[in-house]
């Protein structure tokens, strides 16, 4: 009997040891984990709380606009990756689609984009492709002090409201925020010309460097309604507006 009671004791030792070495043996695997290739809709990154740090989705599971961890979802129709800050709010992202259009005519996108805390983006860099003509450049943005949660609110009520209510409600909340308004921007416009403009508050280019295809060059110098209203040439000469 005491042989036997003996046995069982270490038999069950054997038993925990090898129990206790596959645990953590696995749990060790699971945290490290190599793969040749892997098919997914959506990665979630998270911070060891939970907090969402970053989003990698396609165009069906791609977020909505998310503020300390709350969603407020709306489609977006894109695929791409969305950044979110310490507080798990949305703070940049890479997001791109592309097809053909209804009139034959391919319709692509690309975006890249940082946001300030709490507000909409400040710094793109994007290209848009539509109408059989593009666009490609670097815009720097105010972003006014109307915080992207209010507007994802606002976007929430406003989708909950009768069709016929929508577009007065939609204008209503239009004329009390403060837009996003571009400043500069620089890069390739749809006419094929490279350019530096400069805005005013109301997003309204007032002083634009630019250089054709041909290789003219030359400044501009704009009005509140965007009319040239003097031209300085590469060769020194001026010329007003009309």
């Amino acid at each position: 009997m005491r042989h036997s009671e003996r046995f069982l004791v270490v038999y069950s030792g054997v038993l925990t040891l090898a129990l206790a070495v596959v645990l953590l043996t696995g749990a060790r695997d699971t945290r490290t984990a190599t793969f040749d290739e892997i098919d997914v809709q959506r990665i979630n990154l998270r911070e060891p709380d939970g907090t969402l740090r970053m989003v990698v989705a396609g165009r069906d599971r791609f977020p909505g606009g998310i503020v300390k961890g709350r969603e407020y979802p709306f489609e977006r129709g894109v695929a791409g990756m969305i950044f979110y800050n310490d507080e798990g709010t949305e703070t940049g992202g890479l997001v791109f689609r592309g097809k053909v259009g209804e009139d034959g005519r391919p319709v692509t996108s690309g975006h890249l984009s940082f946001d300030p805390y709490h507000r909409d983006q400040a710094l793109g860099l994007s290209m848009q492709q539509v109408r059989g003509g593009y666009e490609s450049g670097l815009t720097v943005n105010d972003v006014g002090d109307t915080p992207i949660e209010e507007l994802l609110q606002a976007m929430e009520r406003i989708r909950a409201l009768p069709e016929a209510e929508r577009a007065a409600a939609q204008q209503a909340f239009a004329d009390n925020a403060q837009p996003l308004v571009p400043r500069l921007f620089v890069g390739r416009t749809r006419d094929g010309i490279a350019a530096l403009q400069l805005r005013d508050g109301s997003g309204k280019t007032r002083l634009q460097f630019r250089v054709e295809e041909d290789g003219a060059a030359r400044i501009d110098f704009l009005d509140a309604d965007g009319n040239v209203q003097r031209t300085l040439g590469a060769d020194g000469s001026e010329a007003g507006g009309g």
